[in-house]
């Protein structure tokens, strides 16, 4: 059968163009078909005839993912996050390159793209399952809007010199009432994202959890909370609230609040999945993300010798 890799690219970014337009290249030189968007393809200098087997040029779509393997992305955390809007329906694993800052949600580095070419071609890789989202946005009984998150749905408020009226619900129940700046409804995924900056807690991946983060809440119990993966949260904004608010999931898809509007979030039907190269412990990413010293640190085998001596 033949293999298929879909390209996907933050082509804003010449170092990201070179980089795709090498990976296709290479990808192609071991009988792999490559598939690039055709808004993506015009900013690449990419036609079908590019590579050999041709390249497939194609429109975005629900099924865009369909019969690759896994998505390669050209990019940072915000290209992943774009990426897997674009292959949600499929479940297409993610594999990011990153370009970008911090990361998180990418595996391979820009130094380290031979390699990871390597591993493509030798399939030298695992996909794991990171927790997703459901998110839903509510008028009375009429549904608004209906979508997913990777990282976190945020209800934030639309003008800075106003804040949102808030009530707090989990599992049927209202837990608090709140004047705030808004409130993050995060995936373990996302806790070290807008729920970190946020004041909340940095979750294991493997944790399967949903986080609730306040933003400047103006309440005695405003603190980040951490409930079970089945909990059903939800947020309403109180009607007499002067103004809209704004839901935004990974800060990609932003939503008008109005008054009275109601928003629920529980776990995704549908995970995300991201693909792995090293089986490094996320103790070692967070360090090398956030560069956290660990001078004097010496383990438990050091710690044994040393007893010994």
């Amino acid at each position: 059968m033949t293999r298929c890799v879909l390209l996907l690219t933050h082509v804003g970014r010449p170092a990201a163009r070179e980089v795709a337009r090498a990976f296709g290249k290479s990808l192609a030189s071991h009988g792999i078909t490559v598939r690039v968007l055709s808004e993506e393809a015009a900013s690449l200098g990419v036609t079908p005839d590019s590579f050999d087997p041709p390249a497939q040029i194609v429109e975005a779509s629900a099924t865009l993912g369909e019969g690759c393997e896994l998505a390669v992305v050209i990019g940072g955390d915000g290209s992943v996050l774009r990426a897997a809007e674009l292959t949600h329906e499929t479940g297409t694993p993610l594999l990011g390159v990153n370009l970008g800052h911090l990361g998180f949600l990418t595996e391979a580095e820009y130094e380290d793209v031979e390699a990871t070419i390597e591993a493509i071609v030798a399939r030298r890789y695992t996909a794991e399952d990171r927790l997703t989202l459901d998110v839903r946005v509510l008028q009375g009984k009429e549904l608004l809007a209906s979508t997913f998150a990777l990282n976190e749905a945020s209800v934030e408020k639309a003008a800075r010199e106003r804040m949102l009226e808030l009530v707090v619900e989990i599992d049927g129940r209202p837990l608090s009432r709140w004047g705030c700046d808004g409130v993050v409804l995060a995936t373990p995924t996302g806790s070290t994202a807008y729920g970190f900056s946020a004041g909340g807690p940095v979750v294991w991946p493997g944790v399967e959890a949903l986080l609730l983060v306040p933003i400047s809440a103006h309440a005695l119990f405003a603190r980040p909370l951490v409930v079970a993966p089945s909990s059903v949260l939800a947020v309403e904004v109180l009607a007499g609230t002067e103004g809209a608010g704004v839901l935004w999931c990974d800060g990609r898809r932003p939503f008008d609040l109005p008054p009275g509007a109601r928003i629920e979030v529980r776990r995704g039907s549908r995970p995300v999945r991201l693909v792995r190269l090293h089986a490094a412990p996320f103790t070692d990413r967070l360090v090398a993300k956030f560069g956290l010293s660990v001078e004097g640190w010496r383990g438990a085998a050091d710690r044994r010798r040393g007893d010994r001596e």
